[in-house]
């Protein structure tokens, strides 16, 4: 079994791999409204301003190099600023 301080030090170490979200491999988010971590899971929350795209099919989340950290399908069409609160927790399965 995993010790769950360890656990949180992974999703700490995440967090901090965490510099942007890319959308549809070209539009970069960089400011945060929320990015912390706790009990063993990162919370991300952004915003998708109107206008910047017509609709988000892949949310990928990258370090500061541009190395993927996270990579997620989706479907989100953007008609309004948007919203958007990512999670990933960090456990032993």
């Amino acid at each position: 079994m995993i010790p769950t301080t360890f656990l949180n030090e992974l999703a700490q170490y995440t967090n901090t791999q965490i510099a942007k979200v890319v959308l549809n491999g070209s539009y970069e988010i960089n400011t945060f409204r929320i990015k912390k971590v706790e009990a063993g899971t990162v919370e991300l929350e952004y915003i998708i301003p109107a206008g910047s795209v017509a609709e988000v099919k892949l949310i990928e989340l990258r370090s500061s190099a541009g190395k993927v950290v996270s990579s997620n399908t989706a479907y989100v069409p953007i008609i309004s600023d948007t919203v958007i609160k990512h999670t990933m927790t960090v456990k032993e399965v």
